[in-house]
């Protein structure tokens, strides 16, 4: 029959190459199908409507000290430079900085606290300005992780894994919700340095990276002076029109290699070179801090002038946040105060209170706030004993990763509350515990999503921001 004489004519080869075709354009009507939804993200994402149409996490790198800003411990006063009981530490595993102590000192914080606003929330005397907002604040003090270093805990923070590898956070909810400005990121990074001398633990690219999502998805970070994204500007004696004829031409020859290997990521290499595109008109224009009116920087605080500070980094958050940019990311570093903290964690406060409390007026007075969560602090706690040498007006504090706090403002949360409960020695959790994955659920949960529905399907498994863990807290909710 004429069929068959066609199969016997048909080498191996033949079929092999012709069969893969076909995979190939199974393939290729998947990733058409996902590109035709382009900046809206996910089919049926959000789950349900939402609070929050975006996230500014105000990211403390380092750790700070939850005894000294938010858990008022008046009962320490008495207790100071005795032995922390073994029956409240309870062979809690040790760093390496403190692991050979002789003995574990119970350090009582030194500043003040006084209760503020109708809600009688206590917070500490280095945070003035955020006093006169504490009817905004949504404060969970009952936070806790398994790491006790910097590097996993932060990873576990972002990505809900303490091995590096997945998604961020700011990468999921680009994959799922996508991006309300095709000429911005959906994800944008910050990073501040503090203002005093310190000691300012490293931050990594994989913090906002998209791990096995596509890249495209990654947080792009943006940094202060001439050229706010590295490589965005055309070099000398290159015009727009040239650079657009360039990136046609690579397209086109991207789209060939495509058609051979069918291979996302030469689509989202496509794709990423579209948007630097779109941003070289779309970015200068958002970073000039120039055209803001003096009265904005008085509101900011003096360091709110000077390029690449927490004060001048709120600013930006909040053109993003105005231009619709999904997930923005401000890290300030220079937490870690293993020694000499109350002098360390006074510059902290003294560049990071006024700053974020005017953020948090600006979004309200915009209309920003009613949609807009903001989440301040960072990836774990610190120790109630003194690391070193303790006396009446110096100590430091370790790692402390059982209990420690956290605040979000805005879209969604109940203003006003405090959640959860430590012991005498804010050293364990004896009310309302809340670990980093319950956290997670409950951000997703205000931006519409179900964290137990938002996938991605990865070496034969499905994969999510909370992995098989997390809970909504229902009670931080209005």
């Amino acid at each position: 029959m004429p069929e068959q004489s066609y199969i016997r004519g048909v080498t191996r080869r033949q079929f092999l190459g012709r069969a893969s075709i076909g995979i190939g354009s199974a393939a290729l009507a998947t990733l058409i199908q996902e590109r035709a939804r382009g900046s809206a993200g996910l089919d049926g994402v959000p789950h349900f409507a939402p609070k929050a149409r975006r996230v500014i996490w105000l990211t403390q790198a380092g750790a700070p000290s939850q005894l000294d800003l938010f858990d008022h411990k008046p009962g320490l006063k008495e207790q100071f430079d005795k032995d922390l009981p073994e029956s409240v530490r309870n062979g809690q595993r040790l760093t390496g900085m403190t692991a050979g102590q002789n003995r574990f000192p119970i350090a009582p914080s030194q500043f003040k606290f006084e209760q503020h606003g109708q809600s009688g929330i206590w917070l500490s005397e280095i945070l003035p300005h955020m006093a006169r907002t504490a009817d905004r604040l949504c404060v969970v003090r009952s936070l806790f992780t398994e790491a006790i270093n910097h590097d996993p805990a932060m990873t576990l923070l972002q990505t809900g894994h303490q091995i590096a590898g997945r998604p961020a956070l700011g990468a999921w909810l680009s994959y799922g919700l996508g991006s309300e400005n095709d000429n911005l990121p959906a994800f944008v990074v910050l990073i501040s340095r503090p203002s005093g001398p310190t000691n300012a633990q490293p931050l990594h690219e994989r913090m906002w990276g998209a791990g096995f999502l596509p890249s495209r998805f990654q947080g792009v970070r943006f940094s202060p002076g001439k050229d706010p994204v590295l490589f965005l500007s055309n070099p000398p004696g290159v015009s727009t029109a040239r650079r657009r004829a360039m990136l046609d031409d690579v397209a086109a020859l991207n789209r060939l290699k495509f058609e051979d290997y069918q291979d996302p990521e030469i689509q989202a290499r496509i794709d990423q070179y579209e948007m630097a595109f779109r941003m070289q008109a779309a970015v200068p224009e958002l970073a000039d801090l120039s055209l803001e009116p003096s009265t904005v920087f008085d509101r900011y605080g003096p360091e709110s002038q000077k390029p690449g500070s927490y004060a001048a980094n709120c600013i930006l958050a909040r053109r993003l946040a105005e231009r619709g940019v999904r997930f923005i990311q401000l890290y300030h570093r220079g937490w870690d105060q293993h020694g000499d903290l109350p002098k360390g964690i006074r510059s902290q406060c003294y560049d990071v209170d006024q700053p974020t409390v005017a953020l948090i007026e600006e979004l309200q007075e915009r209309g920003l706030l009613d949609d807009t969560l903001v989440v301040w602090g960072g990836e774990f706690g610190r120790t109630v004993y003194s690391q070193g040498v303790l006396t009446a007006d110096n100590y430091g504090r370790d790692h402390h990763p059982r209990c420690f706090t956290m605040w979000m403002a805005g879209a969604g949360v109940k203003p006003g509350t405090v959640y959860g409960e430590t012991d005498d020695f804010s050293y364990n959790i004896v009310k309302d515990p809340v670990h980093i994955h319950d956290l997670n659920a409950t951000v997703l949960h205000l931006l519409g999503i179900d964290h137990t529905r938002l996938t991605y399907r990865h070496q034969g498994r499905d994969y999510r921001l909370t992995d098989v863990h997390g809970e909504v807290v229902r009670a931080l909710l209005a």
